[in-house]
């Protein structure tokens, strides 16, 4: 059985070459990307063993983002549907002031119809951590009520379970995501969040570590990590706030760095590293990120004991 389960939806992402509009593009790359999934990637490329389960159509589509989470060497453990569609996003880059957009199309697709009797929970309830994000309860009631009972599972196995908030605007209302979250919470042990989404759809004040203090103190979790973007992390565990800073990095995608960095946390703490040095390295893999196109962490453990070592590396000669 895997160290860790992550339950999600991964979708099809295509991106017009460079910095072309999609309105132009008459070309498109394509990878597969989803939250949990890029999670279960890095923790797998940091030094563990990784499933992701989720609903597929069977189609062509949905046999291409399963073949290629194969590829990346974590186990898949799929619900194939004859109905609903398989989810797909557009994504435009573009330096500033134009930004970077994705247009989802994730309408009626075969994840958001998924009920937790359609998985068996034995693989959940034998793992050593169960993931998810506040993206999956976004796609539909159904999801909602299926995170519910897969995080339920996952605690009667005396799983850890770990959830990122991951906010997504384009999905749902702060109010919303308020009242669905809260009545997640109880059934989480270690807690990731943004300091934006901490304020601004949680309704909490302060800095990052008054931010950590507050929702360790509230919710009983066990961990909190606070994501501070390029300012690093802030974690509370055993009512004790740890500092990490952002290692300096060049980006080439942005997509998945808060993924990469919560795949590798996990990962070294299932394998007995503290929490200040399970930051290090999730800072680590969220630098390494950022220099790879796409949304998946390609990384090695090497890499990121060098970046943690070193600060990162020239040239490998």
């Amino acid at each position: 059985m895997s160290d860790l389960v992550a339950f999600g939806e991964t979708m099809l992402r295509l991106s017009p070459p460079g910095n072309d509009r999609l309105e132009s593009a008459d070309r498109f790359e394509v990878q597969a990307g989803g939250a949990e999934s890029n999670v279960a990637v890095a923790a797998q490329r940091t030094g563990i063993d990784a499933t992701w389960i989720s609903k597929v159509p069977e189609t062509p589509l949905g046999r291409r983002v399963v073949n290629e989470l194969r590829s990346y060497g974590i186990e898949t453990d799929v619900v194939w549907s004859h109905r609903g569609r398989q989810g797909t996003y557009y994504l435009e880059h573009g330096g500033d002031p134009r930004g970077t957009n994705a247009i989802y199309d994730r309408e009626n697709t075969a994840v958001a119809t998924a009920e937790a009797r359609e998985f068996d929970v034995e693989p959940i309830r034998e793992a050593r951590v169960f993931f998810t994000s506040g993206i999956t309860p976004a796609l539909s009631p159904t999801l909602r009520e299926t995170t519910a009972n897969l995080l339920k599972a996952a605690r009667q196995g005396d799983t850890t379970t770990a959830f990122d908030v991951n906010y997504r605007r384009k999905l749902w209302s702060p109010d919303e995501a308020q009242n669905t979250l809260t009545k997640l919470f109880p059934g989480i042990d270690v807690l990731v969040i943004a300091a934006r989404d901490a304020r601004d759809v949680l309704g909490f004040e302060g800095d990052p570590r008054q931010l950590a203090h507050q929702l360790g103190s509230q919710f009983d979790f066990t961990t909190v990590v606070v994501t501070r973007g390029e300012r690093g992390a802030i974690a509370w565990h055993d009512g004790v706030v740890h500092d990490q800073e952002a290692y300096e990095t060049d980006t080439a995608d942005p997509i998945g760095t808060g993924d990469a960095f919560t795949g590798a946390f996990i990962a070294r703490r299932l394998e007995g590293a503290d929490v200040p040095t399970a930051l290090e390295y999730a800072a680590a893999a969220a630098a390494l990120k950022r220099t790879i196109p796409g949304d998946v962490a390609l990384v090695t453990r090497e890499e990121i004991d060098a970046v943690v070592k070193e600060g990162g590396q020239e040239i490998s000669r």
